[in-house]
């Protein structure tokens, strides 16, 4: 048998469970700590324990990763109350599953790290990123992304509020493992990067670009640094990381590593099955 000569990644696309509401469109999760959500989450941690990830990485900023190894620890002595986020659910319980001494902290957030020294914060503008601004400002709400793009799915109802965020509320009841398999459709992740060439990155005028500006500034940037975190903590060709991240990261982390060439990449849906759901 052929030697495995390369280390195995697997991303799995999330929810954000704890309702953070940063993103220009949420999901609206209900309660994940109910006996029937707490049952379905502890069946999705049997599932991807099937992976057998060697190491897991989640979508928090390095800069909190001494607090995380802190509340992993105490979870790990019976002392901490996870809350209702995916790294704790999800990754919490099945790092303690694995029998893992820490989690990986892999994120990096701009708004996190006013002393970046490439951003000269003091003077920085942000006018040249703020895309959604400018659209309202100059005739281009057409390029930003739409409620009606979601309308099409007959499930959900879609809740604005005044700062412009919109709630996506399902109509039906949706088991935790279920909504993973949506969250990971491979047509689905390229819908949602989409939105972002089709629209955002076309809003400016002459010599502004707000919309390419933020993609490159932040959103590319962003998911171009966990790619290279990711890879900062791979020690051997034997690792299998786990990645657990917002949905809409997939796809353009994915990329970078299909691109690099030097992992192997797994689909989640390769352990993920509805028909084990009880």
């Amino acid at each position: 048998m052929k030697q495995k000569t390369k280390p195995t990644i697997m991303i799995l696309g999330t929810t954000h469970l704890g309702n953070p509401g940063l993103d220009a469109f949420n999901y609206k999760m209900d309660d994940v700590l109910t006996p029937k959500r707490q049952n379905e989450i502890k069946q999705l941690v049997q599932q991807l324990k099937e992976y057998e990830p060697t190491k897991i990485a989640i979508e928090w900023d390095q800069i909190y990763d001494s607090q995380v190894q802190t509340d992993y620890q105490e979870y790990l002595q019976g002392k901490f109350e996870l809350k209702r986020g995916e790294h704790h659910q999800i990754g919490f319980r099945l790092a303690e599953e694995m029998g893992h001494s820490k989690l990986y902290c892999v994120d990096y957030r701009l708004d996190h790290r006013k002393d970046d020294p490439f951003i000269p914060w003091d003077d920085f503008d942000v006018r040249l990123v703020d895309y959604h601004t400018f659209a309202k400002e100059h005739n281009q709400e057409d390029l930003l992304p739409r409620k009606e793009e979601y309308s099409v799915d007959s499930d959900v109802e879609l809740h604005e509020e005044d700062d412009g965020r919109v709630w996506i509320v399902p109509k039906n009841y949706i088991s935790i493992i279920d909504m993973y398999i949506q969250d990971n459709t491979p047509e689905g992740r390229r819908k949602d990067h989409q939105y972002y060439l089709r629209g955002v990155a076309r809003i400016g005028l002459e010599s502004q670009y707000p919309g390419a500006n933020w993609l490159s500034h932040s959103w590319y940037d962003r998911n171009l640094k966990i790619f290279v975190n990711l890879s900062r903590i791979t020690e051997s060709t034997d690792e299998r990381i786990l990645l657990i991240i917002g949905a809409g990261h997939v796809y353009l982390i994915q990329q970078f590593f299909e691109e690099a060439g030097d992992y192997i990449i797994e689909s989640p849906l390769k352990y993920i099955k509805s028909e084990d759901v009880n």
